[in-house]
């Protein structure tokens, strides 16, 4: 019940202060993205503690991928703010002339944000920066996975920003479901597929729209006609140069040729032992696994009884650290776990294929990814990847980098999500986009008006096919004949 009556007093407070268009003016909403700003560089060191507390993350990894993302989004925000807030003139047609028309931007009320803990700032910071740039009132349920982060946004986020119109509730899942239960302008939710089911159900009892930021099995393509050095670092960086594989954009499958996977699988064995040595369970530059939990589920990924024998490189764990290894694997069984669930983690499967098209077919019989990439330098092999793979968005020549592009849409299709933010697509995801129509008194053209006539029903049906007599009689007031 304490949770129930939280979550219910937190709403009230938004909706008492969003009511008051406390959030509305544009000085408000630009007062709080500086706060934000703030924030992440007073508190760099605080933050990265907590994310090394959560996920043994590296200092690079923390500010690189969490810390400056947040940088780059509230520096956007507060660059277009003005511009996005702006109603856009549109032209408002014959048929209601003399008149003007505009599209309005208003901000969708009192939302909720629901993050994830893998990167327990950025996903939890990130939704919040496009809410107010929106003028809403946001309440952010962080992670408790991730406790060290969720109890310093609960510490931070009031000291920063306006905490009557911005609010955090720590918790678990009874929390969260309170949360759930309220009814909400908007859900925004960081996770995976099953919650969020989970999420939508809760906002179908209200109608409540919802943006769902999944994940998926994103596929890596790689073919012959590479830099081959450059294409397994890039691999690398994007898996376990990000949270150790704990990413919805991370590499989860390669696919290339038969004849080129020794070729590969050589240089990707190079570059893990350049990056994280021979004993990669030492290396400080491994993010740990979350959890006991989630560790045993990828042992159990391993383990299991058809893919164990498939292990070409790693495969050292120490559950005491929470540490698995960069492990690779060669044709693993298209029906064995790994290569059924999302893996989230170390753990990288390579599938071969006789012809590198042969690809595009195995990635259309899963469901549709975050993320597809394709390493290449063939034009036509690109167009065609494009053009023939679903994907949330696609990359070439690169894992995972697409997201610090503000211009972008980040979002998912299908399994992976739906709905997208980053750039004026977060303040999209916050805003109702009204249709303003404003009349004048003149221009009566009472052929519209009952009692209906042939003639008023001849004068109309030309007015609507564009007929310029029609339209003038229609503008004179004409009736035509009984």
């Amino acid at each position: 019940m304490e949770a129930v009556a939280v979550a219910a007093e937190a709403r009230e407070l938004l909706r008492a202060s969003f009511a008051s268009g406390r959030t509305r003016p544009a000085a408000w909403r630009a007062a709080q993205l500086r706060g934000l700003l703030r924030m992440a560089a007073e508190m760099e060191a605080e933050i990265c503690a907590a994310l090394r507390a959560d996920l043994a993350k590296p200092h690079t990894e923390s500010y690189v991928h969490e810390i400056s993302l947040v940088t780059s989004s509230c520096k956007f925000a507060l660059k277009n703010l003005k511009k996005w807030m702006q109603p856009k003139k549109v032209p408002a047609g014959v048929l209601t002339f003399p008149s003007t028309a505009r599209v309005t931007p208003e901000p969708l009320g009192i939302v909720l944000v629901v993050s994830a803990w893998n990167y327990p700032f950025l996903l939890a910071v990130d939704p919040v920066i496009g809410a107010i740039a929106a003028g809403n009132a946001v309440v952010l349920k962080p992670s408790e996975i991730a406790p060290a982060t969720s109890s310093l946004l609960a510490d931070l986020l009031p000291r920063y920003v306006d905490s009557s119109c911005i609010k955090v509730v720590e918790g678990g899942i009874a929390e969260t479901t309170a949360l759930l239960e309220q009814k909400w302008d908007k859900i925004f939710y960081t996770g995976n597929s099953k919650v969020g089911r989970i999420v939508m159900s809760f906002a179908a009892k209200h109608l409540t729209p919802v943006v769902l930021e999944l994940g998926g099995k994103c596929p890596v393509v790689v073919d012959s006609n590479v830099d081959l050095h450059v294409a397994a670092k890039r691999i690398a960086a994007g898996k376990w140069g990000c949270n150790s594989g704990q990413a919805c954009i991370s590499p989860d499958y390669v696919i290339t040729t038969k004849s080129f996977a020794p070729k590969l699988l050589d240089s990707l064995k190079k570059v893990l032992d350049e990056f994280y040595g021979k004993d990669p369970l030492r290396s400080e530059d491994l993010s740990r696994i979350v959890n006991s939990n989630h560790f045993n589920r990828l042992k159990a990924l391993m383990d299991e009884e058809m893919v164990s024998d498939k292990i070409v490189f790693g495969g050292q764990s120490d559950e005491q650290q929470l540490k698995i290894a960069p492990t690779l694997f060669l044709d693993a069984p298209l029906d064995s776990a790994i290569m059924k669930e999302e893996i989230f983690g170390p753990l990288l499967p390579i599938i071969t294929v006789d012809k590198i098209h042969e690809s595009f077919a195995l990635i259309n019989s899963m469901t549709k990814p975050l993320a597809a990439y394709l390493f290449s330098k063939d034009s036509k092999l690109k167009r065609q990847f494009e053009r023939n793979v679903s994907a949330g968005g696609v990359i070439f020549n690169d894992t995972g980098i697409h997201l610090t592009n503000q211009n972008l849409p980040f979002g998912g299709v299908g399994e992976s999500g739906m709905g997208a933010y980053h750039g004026t697509f977060s303040f999209d995801a916050f805003t109702h986009r009204k249709a303003v129509l404003d009349r004048s008194f003149l221009g009566e053209a009472k052929a519209r008006y009952p009692p209906y006539t042939r003639g008023k029903l001849k004068i109309l049906k030309g007015v609507l096919k564009g007929n310029p007599l029609a339209m003038v009689q229609a503008a004179l007031g004409c009736t035509g004949w009984a």
